[in-house]
């Protein structure tokens, strides 16, 4: 995971695409404008579903909206955003959606004078 300012991943896009610059070896990683933007996502009731699916291992979002008594519908909005941060990945196995987890541990270093943060990430274990 790389942080990186909207304008700044615009424009490294666009140097890639021109031919200017090679891709970035993290090109393929989710990007976060700060820590504390994934700070805000990592809401009690987000870690607590990605604990929960960690744990349990659902093996369709049926299964997790029943675990996590939430309605599918919105559960399938918030694993979307999880998704998109790089938190898990939807799998599909048999024409059913299953969340993998994919991020074991994060460890931010935040730099309080600038917007230089860093956010290392370990996977999840199997």
């Amino acid at each position: 995971m790389k942080v990186q300012s909207r304008k700044a991943l615009e424009a490294e896009m666009r140097a890639v695409a021109r031919g200017e610059i090679a891709a970035p070896v993290d090109a393929r990683l989710p990007s976060v404008e700060s820590a504390e933007a994934l700070i805000r996502l990592l809401t009690p009731d987000n870690r607590s579903l990605l604990r929960t699916i960690r744990d349990a291992k659902p093996q369709s979002v049926a299964e997790l909206a029943r675990l996590t008594n939430r309605a599918e519908t919105n559960l399938l909005r918030t694993l979307g955003k999880l998704e998109a941060f790089g938190f898990l990945e939807m799998r599909t196995v048999d024409r059913r959606k299953v969340p993998t987890p994919l991020i074991g541990m994060l460890h931010f270093a935040i730099d309080p004078y600038a917007m230089a943060d860093k956010i290392e990430v370990s996977p999840a274990l199997s």
